[in-house]
């Protein structure tokens, strides 16, 4: 009995020390913005359309080189269904990077903003 207390005391210090060692590093993400946002016209014969847009990715808080995901949000107005809310996961590096999600005829974008930007390894 008196192993197995100390067996557990041990294994919850090692694993205390290795989270307080993580939660002392510094975390960095980069800023990311959006530019040229567009609608491509409909292409028949489905009549879909592009949402696409160009990020802008100012990562000079991370280190040389690195790269992470993020998510887009979209606020998303459909004629059939109820409005929703979807989000698509892309790859963000700097300077820039360019994203599009499909859409049908009868849905349309009408509001978007990033998410869940990854941390990236800050620069020295």
């Amino acid at each position: 009995m008196l192993r197995s207390c100390i067996s557990g005391f041990l294994a919850g210090a090692i694993g205390l020390v290795s989270v307080t060692h993580a939660a002392g590093q510094p975390v960095c993400r980069p800023a990311l913005g959006f530019k040229q946002v567009r609608f491509s016209p409909m292409q028949p014969p489905t009549m879909a359309r592009t949402w696409t847009a160009v990020v802008s990715v100012d990562a000079s808080r991370c280190a040389a080189n690195s790269s992470g995901h993020f998510d887009i949000v979209f606020s998303q107005l459909k004629e059939t269904a109820p409005d929703t809310e979807f989000r698509e996961r892309f790859v963000w590096q700097a300077p820039a990077v360019a994203v599009g999600v499909d859409l049908s005829a009868d849905e349309a974008v009408v509001g978007y903003w990033v998410d869940n930007i990854a941390p990236c390894p800050c620069g020295r």
